[in-house]
């Protein structure tokens, strides 16, 4: 394949700077000090060269870069009044973090490859970006959280294209879809010279010690560090299991207390009087006034039914659906019986844990918009009903204030960098069958400001289009308001043979002899996925474009089968692409596709189905673009909707937890199933990330650990203090 040369301008700082082992001396060498930079930031920036102006225009509390007069050079000041300083005696500095790899063949393991990459010091990262030591916070030397006084500084400044990548239905071969969503940044920010920033969701740590490896990418299109990455990262999740079990703690805690006091002794409890006789509700307490109509704030006026009202939250047992989280596959936790101690006076009830990343903390955040939009939705979580059907939320428990405590360093996004230097936003990571599996709003909200007009902002959907692009839409798009120019479908020859029909694949055997030699047939077969994921994602309005994850066996008549398969199904292009082996430079013509794609795009955005519409109807549109014929639904899910639709909550959008593997509820069914009864089993609601969840089948929210995990593999070399084994 013919790439095109990079742009004569391009900074070359760094070219060839991948170094073969990341020698612990270099490590403490490029280690910058954090005060020396926040105290020469402003002065001593450097000007980019002439031939690369910046496309964004920062207002008074970010970087002003003012266009060169006539014999002067351009200036560099800190506020809305640009400021000429006294003239610096330096050379003009190219973009310092974009880096030249030096490939090899065979592709190294992931990890290798990370650990022989020096990451640049996050702050070079953020420089490049526009951003000031005031609008980050440093996590070590190579992440940082960015502050969200960024969207306030940049609300004028307009926001860059929005692509998503979404893929084919998932199969064990695997598709590629977060490293061609890092080789296609890598691709518009290291070789077509554009502004660009990738927002991917944050690993959890079941996956990562499971079956399924990392999410940092692979091979040359790789976000680094790759170990920090996949694991504690800036501690978010942590902060998402602490706020869930907290709320979990205050559930049975409550239900004890209410269970052993009466009406006056649990109100003085509640409320007790001060040093001096004093009584007062507590802030988050007026907000359950508020909602029993109850005007009143001095707690001594409240009458005994008041009190009784108040105190008294009276939840029944049998609905609550809040569980406890952790971030580890443990299939022993799915179903766990508590209060089983003498202490607890007999209050045995069965629960269970969640993964962390299924918490509806974990969806929240991914949907919030600001620190006030995240206190509101975690306060209006609906834990359970009262015995009288009323829905009993974390305010009314009185946690909400302290579960945003909790999740109030969470809400920042995290800065991190690509093999090649171009920056990612990493926030947020909803599980993609169970919750919306998008990463977060906001992150997109800070990226489209950065990279402005003309740059581009690329994120992921998890696991098949039918899935994440579907829930990226409907879900994410109506909460943001941000609308895609282009979606991306990543498909793979391999993949694409065993949804034709192609032979079982089961993990630790070697591949059949139909995925590493040429079947054209079977891939013109299994093209009837795609197909339908193509005409699918078109359906909203916007540009497809079908990114074809090139391995070493495919061959060029079974790439050309499936261009013409895309093609025929509606897409905008389709492109080979080979960034696992090549990097950046093996997506560049997916990057000159994507700009085409966003550059010519005119429709608005179409939502599958109105808010307006009942429950029911929502989800029979959902199952009809599945491919279903019908839906049927059990005696649970039936007087579940009625409930949900009774407490006023059947606006919402609809978030399907359904199997990723097929378009059906049957993992088995490959290729475009058509006739299919879609079965609902349950309906749940997470009323503060604000959707209703169906459950599909049978969907577990507490994933297995398989006969031989993934940490079979990880270890430590104690020497160095890298991390081995990672995937």
């Amino acid at each position: 394949m013919d790439l095109p040369a990079p742009p004569t301008n391009y900074p070359k700082t760094f070219s060839s700077i991948i170094l073969r082992r990341r020698r612990p001396d270099a490590r403490a060498a490029r280690r910058h000090d954090a005060n020396a930079i926040n105290n020469n930031f402003a002065s001593q920036r450097l000007p980019r060269p002439i031939t690369s102006p910046p496309s964004l225009h920062y207002n008074h509390s970010l970087l002003k870069l003012a266009p060169p007069e006539p014999g002067r050079d351009r200036v560099v000041a800190r506020s809305s009044a640009v400021v000429t300083p006294p003239p610096l005696l330096l050379p003009e500095m190219p973009n310092r973090t974009i880096r030249r790899l030096d490939v090899a063949s065979p592709v190294p393991a992931d990890i290798d490859i990370a650990n022989s990459v020096e990451p640049l010091p996050i702050v070079d990262i953020a420089y490049e970006l526009g951003l000031g030591p005031e609008h980050y916070d440093l996590y070590g030397s190579y992440k940082a959280k960015v502050l969200l006084s960024v969207l306030d500084d940049l609300k004028e400044q307009q926001d860059g294209y929005y692509v998503v990548v979404g893929g084919i239905t998932p199969t064990p071969l695997g598709e590629g879809k977060s490293t061609t969503t890092v080789g296609l940044c890598q691709a518009l920010g290291a070789f077509l010279d554009k502004k660009v920033v990738t927002c991917l969701r944050q690993p959890s740590q079941g996956p990562t010690f499971g079956i399924k490896g990392g999410a940092a990418g692979g091979g040359y299109s790789q976000v680094i560090p790759m170990d920090e990455f996949n694991l504690h990262l800036t501690g978010d999740i942590h902060a998402i299991t602490a706020a869930n079990n907290l709320m979990a703690a205050a559930i049975d805690t409550r239900i004890f207390h209410e269970n052993s006091q009466s009406d006056k002794a649990l109100f003085n409890r509640l409320c007790p009087a001060n040093k001096e006789g004093k009584r007062r509700f507590a802030d988050v307490m007026l907000r359950r006034l508020t909602k029993l109509g109850i005007s009143k704030t001095d707690p001594n006026e409240l009458t005994p039914d008041e009190v009784r009202r108040f105190a008294r939250l009276d939840i029944d047992p049998e609905s609550i659906t809040w569980r406890r989280v952790m971030d580890v596959n443990d299939r022993f936790l799915r179903k766990i019986t508590i209060g089983q101690g003498p202490e607890e006076k007999g209050m045995v009830r069965e629960t269970g844990f969640d993964i962390s990343v299924a918490s509806e903390i974990m969806a929240v955040l991914a949907l919030t918009t600001s620190l006030a939009d995240m206190r509101e939705r975690l306060g209006r979580m609906v834990i359970g009903n009262s015995k009288s059907g009323e829905p009993i939320t974390a305010d009314d428990l009185g946690v909400g204030g302290a579960l945003t405590v909790l999740m109030k360093d969470a809400i920042h996004p995290t800065l991190m960098q690509t093999l090649e230097g171009t920056p990612v936003l990493v926030h947020a990571g909803p599980f993609a069958n169970i919750a919306h599996g998008n990463s977060s709003i906001v992150a997109d909200k800070i990226a489209l400001k950065l990279v402005g007009k003309g740059g581009f902002v690329v994120t992921e959907a998890g696991f098949g289009a039918d899935i994440g692009t579907e829930k990226f839409m409907d879900i994410k798009c109506r909460y943001s308001g941000l609308v895609p120019q282009c979606a991306i479908i990543v498909a793979t020859i391999r993949a694409l043979k065993m949804h034709g029909g192609g032979p079982e694949v089961v993990a630790g055997k070697p591949l059949d002899h139909a995925y590493v030699s040429e079947n054209v047939a079977l891939v013109e077969a299994g093209c009837v996925n795609l197909a339908k994921h193509i005409s699918n994602t078109r359906s909203y309005g916007v540009n497809v474009v079908v990114a074809i994850n090139k391995f070493a066996t495919d061959t060029e008549a079974e790439m050309n089968a499936v261009r013409n398969a895309s093609m025929a199904a509606g897409a905008y292009d389709a492109v080979v692409c080979t960034h696992h082996a090549h990097g950046g430079k093996g997506a560049v013509e997916l990057g000159l596709a994507v700009q085409r794609a966003c550059e010519s795009q005119t429709e608005p955005l179409k939502f599958l189905y109105p808010l307006e519409s009942s429950i029911k109807e929502k989800i029979e549109s959902i199952a009809k673009f599945y491919g279903a014929s019908g839906v049927e639904y059990s005696e649970q899910a039936e007087k579940q909707i009625e409930m949900y639709t009774k407490q006023g909550f059947s606006n919402l959008p609809i978030c399907m937890a359904k199997t990723q593997y097929s378009f059906s509820h049957v993992p088995s069914m490959k290729g475009a199933p058509t006739g299919f009864v879609l079965p609902i089993r349950d309906v749940r609601a997470s009323i503060g990330a604000g959707f209703i969840y169906p459950l599909v089948g049978t969907m577990s929210t507490m994933p297995g650990l398989p006969t031989r995990p993934c940490f079979y593999e990880i270890d430590i070399d104690t020497t160095t203090g890298k991390v081995m084994g990672l995937s």
